[in-house]
């Protein structure tokens, strides 16, 4: 009786094995109706997920690893967070980095592109001054068949 319906349609787990129970991929899938292939993908972008390899590269999650997939399931889909943001909450976390922090890098960050930004609109502006070099860098270049 694998992922029975419980309470208020919430899926639970396999009343046969115990919750500290190590769980196959396909048991995890099942239980937090994530495909397998998206589970494998998301080993990629968060490392923080270590499932134990059997032979055969067979993968067992553990108790933590599942709540870690529930709560990244949750931020994706229910939350609306990218990859990316959920990847950098998980790394402030485990990191124990304060909002501060982060928020100053973004702010360095940020000056950084708007003066990158500045030099090219100044050397863009110079160059329309000799006969629209701007225009020129970015005309293409006639193709011939070879």
């Amino acid at each position: 009786m694998v992922g029975a319906i419980g309470r208020a349609g919430v899926k639970t787990q396999n009343p046969m094995k115990s919750a500290a129970a190590f769980r196959t991929i396909s048991e995890v899938s099942t239980e937090l109706e994530i495909p397998q292939h998206v589970l494998r993908f998301w080993e990629t972008k968060f490392p923080e997920i270590r499932p134990l390899k059997r032979g055969g590269g067979r993968r067992y999650y553990r108790p933590e690893d599942v709540d870690l997939l529930r709560r990244i399931q949750h931020l994706l889909y229910s939350e609306g967070y990218t990859i990316k943001g959920v990847q950098r909450l998980l790394s402030d976390e485990q990191g124990g980095g304060d909002e501060e922090n982060s928020l100053s890098e973004s702010e360095s960050d940020q000056e950084a592109s708007d003066n990158s930004l500045r030099d090219v609109e100044v050397n863009i502006g110079d160059d329309e001054g000799e006969g629209g070099g701007a225009k020129q860098c970015f005309q293409r270049e006639p193709s011939y068949p070879r």
